[in-house]
């Protein structure tokens, strides 16, 4: 087995127990969050996916936000209240469209004009829009499941185009997750609002 595999299998590992996590709604997802991106990095810069490589930085940072946000909640020091699961709010999906269409502009050039990337437009796509998911979900936005389903779906292909094994699985998984994860999360905003 070689190390890179290694890597793989114990970040596909991760992952798995990150998606439970995020499943459930548990502040335990940031945890995985910080663990994930350290294994990603290395196989996505072996890889020559660079822009998903440098979103994990993204993620680091991130992570410490969301868990933050999650447990410190809302409201002020003396009146705080839990995070809750909502509805993204119609300024925040323009915000959210822009700003994926910004990054991806910026990060499609960037990785044509300075790397040797064979698959810019979809590595700087994905990773534009993961960039925004990862803060919808720092909001506790319930369609943050919806921005995950295009990422994970176009990052099944983009995946396996590039040769790694375990990989699209987990990103099929992923997508089939993102699907009841949205829906399961519908059903703890209703619950949180009873």
């Amino acid at each position: 087995m070689t190390f890179d595999l290694a890597l793989e299998i114990l970040g596909f590992t991760v992952g798995l127990v990150y998606l439970w996590w995020e499943y459930h709604a548990d502040a335990r997802v940031w945890l995985a969050s910080i663990v994930m991106p350290a294994i990603s990095m290395w196989i996505y810069y072996s890889k020559g996916i660079y822009a998903d490589f440098a979103i994990n930085i993204y993620y680091l940072v991130i992570a410490v936000y969301g868990y933050v946000a999650w447990k410190r909640g809302t409201g002020s020091r003396k009146e705080r209240k839990p995070r809750k699961i909502s509805h993204t709010p119609p300024k925040a999906w323009l915000a959210a469209a822009a700003a994926t269409a910004v990054l991806w502009v910026l990060m499609s050039y960037f990785l044509v004009e300075h790397t040797d990337s064979t698959v810019p437009y979809i590595d700087a796509f994905t990773t534009s829009l993961s960039i925004v998911a990862m803060w919808m979900m720092a909001r506790k936005y319930a369609e943050q499941w919806l921005a995950w389903l295009v990422v994970d779906v176009v990052s099944v292909g983009l995946y396996f185009y590039k040769g790694l094994v375990f990989y699209p699985v987990l990103y099929a998984a992923y997508s089939v997750i993102a699907v009841f994860g949205y829906r399961k999360w519908l059903r703890l905003m209703k619950e949180e609002k009873a």
